[in-house]
């Protein structure tokens, strides 16, 4: 294992362009296990992404599976059923047609423009009449197909706290994937695992408890490539050669990847309904004074020494996260996509309502 070095021995903080890098990455912190409790990640070298980044002392050996069984996915799912499924269901899925929209061919109603709304669906011959932008809805059908793409990468694998990023996907996708099934919906999956070259393992699309728990026996079964960045952009690719039909695609990624992902997005919510579900945690926006710390990157093994102690670094830090949260926005809004944020240190439940609510004002 790596030590820790002398507090004399101190290191100057990360210039500017790897703090922006590291921004733009999203470093995800996890703690070390020693006596300063100091959380661990780290930005990445010259002009390239950092990734999420774990202690050096860590102990979890590389590559290893979260945990598989069919014991463990279907006692995730009766807790998810108990503390969060009860409380959602009717709420979420009472109201098809504000909630996943478009899927039909028939013809319902005509309504004035809002912002937000698809100008693919504008009927120009009413504005023209009436000189008010309106749509047309359409009459959607009751079955939906629901995909969840899968990251499942290095960056996955952190938490500040007690419940880390794979543990809230894995809960998600728990409880979306519940309530869709038991309305006779269909659900499929791509696992993702990060790493060059990684093709992600397709689940198709099925419905019944029993395809719910063999996704999430899949997902827990699935470690992290031991080396390697992220490219997000393949797993998208990946899923527009595969859905052909019309579908419900959930993103669920911290988005913690190489470059060029935005362009495949937006392609892919041109023939699908797709929401970007981002997992994050709070230490990505801002960082405690933990005095100096030995990073050491998740996916690449790079590694660095900080002085978290440096107020002026945790002040450009959380600048440059600040950053990074506005241009995901953005990138999200040019694509067409509706972006749900899940954090570690937040209730999913509350979430998941306050992301229905908003849709349905839309």
């Amino acid at each position: 294992m790596f030590g820790w070095r002398r507090a004399e021995r101190r290191a100057a903080p990360p210039g500017e362009q790897a703090l922006a890098a590291q921004a733009r990455a999203a470093a995800a912190w996890s703690r070390s296990g020693q006596a300063t409790d100091a959380a661990a990640g780290g930005p990445g070298s010259g002009g390239k992404p950092a990734k999420g980044m774990k202690a050096s002392n860590d102990a979890q050996p590389e590559g290893a599976a979260i945990g598989s069984g069919p014991g463990q996915a279907d006692a995730l799912l009766r807790r998810l059923e108990w503390t969060v499924i009860r409380r959602l269901d009717g709420l979420l899925q009472g109201d098809y047609r504000t909630l996943f929209r478009g899927f039909g061919l028939d013809f319902a109603d005509l309504r004035e423009y809002l912002p937000g709304d698809d100008v693919r669906y504008m009927d120009w011959n009413v504005t023209a009449r009436l000189q008010v932008p309106h749509v047309r809805e359409f009459q959607e059908d009751r079955e939906v197909a629901a995909w969840f793409l899968l990251d499942l990468s290095g960056s996955v694998d952190f938490g500040s706290g007690d419940v880390r990023k794979r543990a809230l996907s894995s809960d998600f996708t728990g409880v979306m994937g519940r309530l869709l099934t038991g309305h006779g919906n269909r659900i499929g999956g791509m696992l993702y695992s990060g790493g060059v070259d990684a093709r992600a393992a397709v689940l198709p699309a099925r419905t019944g408890r029993r395809h719910l728990l063999h996704l999430l026996d899949r997902m827990h079964g699935t470690a992290a490539a031991a080396r390697g960045e992220t490219r997000l952009r393949d797993l998208l690719d990946h899923a527009r050669g595969v859905l052909k039909r019309r579908s419900v695609v959930f993103v669920v990624s911290d988005f913690i990847s190489e470059p060029g992902w935005e362009v495949p997005l937006g392609l892919l919510s041109r023939h699908h309904e797709v929401i970007a579900v981002r997992l994050s945690d709070p230490l990505e926006l801002a960082w405690p004074d933990f005095g100096m710390v030995m990073l050491e990157d998740a996916e690449t093994g790079d590694q660095l020494l900080v002085d978290t102690h440096d107020p002026g670094f945790r002040a450009r830090f959380s600048a440059a996260a600040e950053a990074r949260e506005a241009e995901l926005k953005q990138a999200f809004a040019r694509s067409g996509v509706d972006c749900l944020t899940l954090t570690t240190a937040d209730r999913l439940d509350l979430a998941l309502l306050d992301f229905a609510r908003r849709r349905k004002r839309r």
